[in-house]
């Protein structure tokens, strides 16, 4: 599971949106403001004209995505159970967008520690290059996110923030879409609180 990084490639880069329902907000601190970069960095991505995939936990009782993130240009939004994103028919919507698997995967959503870190090492066991957004991930206690984002690191991850992925995807200023991109960029992506060493939690 060799992971020599590279940059980023709108052709050959997917992302993977994770369970970001209403009925998490109460009990998730810095929800919104997660919810606010999530929002940007979704927008840059339809923008960039990555394929974009989003799995709702248990939508029956835990609700659909939240209406404030624009999934209108998902490829599948679809349910689960399993507390991994890489279900059987998440793996044939994406063998179908790029005829086998993508190079790298996009990650982010809640809870950290659960669905996001579960999710992730799926996609390394397939030797599909991880970037964990870290500044778009959630978790009930901001331990369990930051301990999380640790361990992902540690089996191989890269833990990223929005803007630094959306200004990888982008890599030019004379890029066609850069005037766009940087009106979503502008505003300053919000806090999540991240820990600065979090080893030593």
């Amino acid at each position: 599971m060799a992971f020599r990084r590279c940059h980023l490639n709108p052709k050959k880069t997917l992302f993977l949106l994770c369970d970001i329902q209403e009925k998490f907000r109460p009990s998730m601190p810095l929800f919104d403001n997660m919810v606010k970069n999530v929002d940007k960095l979704t927008k840059a991505g339809k923008v960039l004209d990555v394929p974009l995939i989003v799995t709702e936990h248990y939508p029956e009782k835990l609700g659909k995505t939240v209406a404030e993130v624009d999934i209108s240009h998902a490829k599948a939004v679809m349910g689960k159970t399993y507390f991994s994103m890489m279900t059987p028919q998440v793996k044939n919507v994406m063998k179908e967008i790029f005829g086998e698997k993508p190079q790298d995967v996009v990650l982010y959503g809640l809870e950290s520690h659960i669905c996001v870190e579960q999710t992730a090492i799926d996609l390394r066991e397939q030797d599909i290059n991880v970037y964990i957004v870290a500044d778009c991930c959630c978790s009930r206690l901001k331990q369990d996110r930051d301990l999380a984002l640790e361990r992902l690191r540690q089996a191989g991850c890269v833990i990223t923030t929005s803007e630094s992925v959306i200004f990888d995807l982008v890599r030019d200023k004379n890029n066609p879409k850069f005037d766009i991109v940087r009106k979503l960029v502008n505003p300053i992506s919000q806090d999540m609180e991240l820990a600065r060493n979090p080893a030593k939690l």
